[in-house]
């Protein structure tokens, strides 16, 4: 599994500003009002060529004292938990707080590799009155303003030394891996038990019965793959209890191991906001796609009508990828049951198929040449070879044109289009790079 890094400690030490600095985004909101950051925050980041994830702790906290130490307590236990490596992020503009000294605690009995990062050292004098952080006992500190990006590259290289595991120790490496994702209670897995004919995980009505993801060989009816059931992912205002953040943790890490993911949605509820973020999740580790829409057998009118009716109403608020199979489940009923691991299978094929370079340039550049990348000041932009890379885990091709820096997104989704026309891809992102000649 890819690495995870946990940046935990108490409110307003700058967690969301090291967390936007790291990622290299500003996905976390930052102000000075402490317990801004009110969900835990997801991102990438990439140094040295390794790329690990991070989450930002921040975000338990219920505006009352006593809840508030106990809900940082249950983040910073979770967080020694899952993740590999845990930054603990202290003020050196404030000093240390009884607080500090709570978690610190906590983070000496933890086996876990922990960095004491003491931010907002926006000067160079300021470094020596950090010194105090010493006292927590563990170890080396490293001073940072993640403000202003001081430090963060020693940090970075600390980080990534501390790996010990390398990313994606597949148990066989040829062997797809499906993930069943999803929000609580679509049926994630009450559609594993039919696939695998067991009763392998506790059914119930109440949202969030499964906590962890399981990992299953499965080979039957001649498929052979790795099934990932998820726990569900949960809308925000419901995470009361901390096992929910698991479960969040749980199914990024089982996106990012899957190569398919089979997004359940609940036909009775249609899609929701939580399903949009899962699809996200989903994009943005650039994984194949089967949309599922289980409960079809509680749903009272079946005709084709309202199957295309909702099969629209999914695409549009998934725009712009929309080439995507979707099938209509009844986990209950077992119908078209199986049709869904034949997509899922099929949607590894795809991710699989290469295009011989003269088949490609013989499809793409007349298409190309009737319809050229619109002009920019007066510039023409011409694009005269393609070709797809060999070995990517995501289909990727390249364009090679004379001013690249002027071809914009909408080309880009225009050849997209086309070769989605042309060669089958359906349910598996594309990338398309467009570099100078």
């Amino acid at each position: 599994m890819g690495n995870l890094v946990a940046i935990v400690g108490r409110p307003n030490v700058g967690k969301s500003t090291l967390f936007n600095r790291l990622t290299e985004t500003r996905q976390a909101i930052i102000s000075d009002e402490a317990g801004t950051t009110r969900d835990r925050q997801y991102g990438r980041c990439l140094w040295c060529g390794k790329e690990f994830s991070l989450v930002d702790t921040g975000g338990w906290v219920v505006n009352s004292d006593d809840v508030f130490e106990e809900a940082i307590r249950e983040q910073v236990l979770m967080a020694m938990d899952e993740a590999d490596v845990v930054l603990f992020v202290v003020d050196a503009l404030n000093g240390l707080t009884d607080l500090d000294d709570e978690i610190a605690a906590m983070l000496r009995r933890s086996k876990k590799p922990v960095l004491v990062v003491a931010n907002k050292v926006d000067t160079y004098e300021m470094q020596y009155g950090a010194a105090e952080f010493y006292s927590l006992g563990l170890g080396d500190m490293y001073c940072i303003s993640a403000a202003n990006g001081s430090g963060t590259g020693d940090l970075l290289d600390v980080i990534v030394s501390k790996f010990t595991k390398e990313a994606d120790e597949a148990p066989e490496d040829n062997i797809p891996r499906f993930a069943v994702v999803g929000r609580p209670n679509a049926g994630k897995s009450s559609i594993i038990n039919v696939f695998l004919g067991e009763e392998r995980n506790i059914v119930t009505n109440i949202a969030g019965t499964t906590r962890d993801s399981i990992l299953t060989r499965y080979t039957k009816f001649g498929f052979d793959f790795y099934l990932v059931d998820t726990a569900g992912i949960r809308k925000k205002s419901k995470v009361s209890e901390d096992i929910e953040y698991y479960s969040v943790l749980r199914s990024i890490r089982a996106i990012e191991n899957s190569d398919v993911c089979i997004l359940m949605i609940d036909a009775t509820r249609g899609i929701e906001s939580q399903d949009l973020n899962i699809f996200s999740l989903v994009q943005r580790n650039q994984k194949g796609l089967v949309v599922v829409v289980n409960k079809w057998d509680l749903v009272e009118d079946k005709s084709e009508k309202v199957m295309k009716f909702f099969e629209n109403a999914i695409r549009e608020r998934v725009a712009p990828f929309v080439d995507f199979p979707i099938i209509f489940t009844s986990a209950v009923t077992k119908q078209r049951v199986f049709k869904v691991l034949e997509m899922a299978k099929e949607v590894y094929m795809h991710s699989k198929t290469k295009v011989s370079t003269a088949k490609f340039n013989e499809e793409m550049l007349p298409i190309i040449e009737a319809y050229p990348p619109p002009s920019i000041k007066g510039k023409y932009i011409k694009i005269k070879y393609c070709m797809q890379l060999p070995e990517k885990r995501v289909p990727t091709f390249l364009f090679f044109a004379n001013l690249p820096q002027y071809v914009r997104e909408p080309y880009k989704r225009f050849l997209e289009n086309k070769i989605r026309e042309r060669w089958n891809f359906s349910g598996v992102p594309i990338n398309i790079f467009i570099r100078q000649k």
